[in-house]
């Protein structure tokens, strides 16, 4: 699994941070980034939970690992 944050949609809630702190973290300008290129499996839960969390929905995933 691939995971994405679309940084013109962000608005810096937070909430995937919560949601799955080993994923994502905060950038300088406060919006949300990606820490890893490719999910763990262990973590995917926590991954499509801060997408659907996502009040700005700016998470995307990819379930396909190649892209």
């Amino acid at each position: 699994m691939k995971v994405h944050v679309n940084s013109q949609i962000c608005a810096g809630f937070g909430i995937c941070l919560g949601a799955a702190p080993e994923i994502f973290e905060l950038h300088d300008d406060g919006y949300a980034i990606v820490r890893v290129s490719e999910v763990k499996p262990e973590d995917e839960d926590a991954v499509r939970r801060a997408a659907f969390q996502c009040p700005s929905q700016a998470i995307t995933i990819s379930e396909d690992s190649s892209g």
